[in-house]
């Protein structure tokens, strides 16, 4: 059984956003853990919760300060190298969004030319019918398409040719 999708919202309810801080809170530490665990890199987490007097830190505040030390250290081009705040995270998978959605767009396009021509082919189709933009686009897959053909009869020759 699957969980539901969680509404990335405030939630007003007192009781139930603190059992969901603290559950969150526990899988985040966690997951610092195995991130210093498995990959052997340095790592700390320090939460600042409005529940408790006291920010708490993983592994231990001064193993969260020696990373931080070592991050201090770095200078101002180091340390923002590799850093993203939410807007430059969004923003960059806003950017994949859009260039998957231009792909997929041109391979639609391109799957329904490649029907076209096949329809035009068999006889189900007139040429007449389209624009100037379907046509150039009609000539570029059939050509595309000979190409692969020429490409594929080459081959089956060279293979009939070698067991002779």
């Amino acid at each position: 059984m699957t969980r539901n999708k969680v509404k990335l919202e405030y939630i007003t309810n007192d009781s139930s956003r603190k059992a969901t801080f603290k559950k969150r809170k526990k899988g985040l530490l966690k997951k610092v853990e195995e991130l210093t665990t498995l990959c052997g890199v340095e790592a700390c987490a320090i939460i600042c919760s409005p529940y408790d007097t006291y920010a708490e830190a993983w592994p231990s505040k001064s193993g969260a300060r020696n990373v931080l030390a070592r991050f201090m250290s770095l200078s101002h081009e180091e340390q923002g190298k590799k850093m993203l705040d939410q807007e430059t995270y969004l923003g960059q998978r806003v950017v994949k969004a859009e260039q998957q959605l231009e792909k997929l767009m041109k391979d639609n396009r391109e799957r329904e030319i490649t029907k076209v021509m096949y329809e035009c082919l068999n006889g189900v189709r007139s040429l007449e019918g389209l624009n100037l933009e379907d046509t150039m686009d009609l000539f570029v897959v059939a050509d595309k398409t000979s190409k692969m053909v020429a490409k594929r009869i080459e081959s089956l020759q060279k293979k009939a040719g070698n067991n002779k």
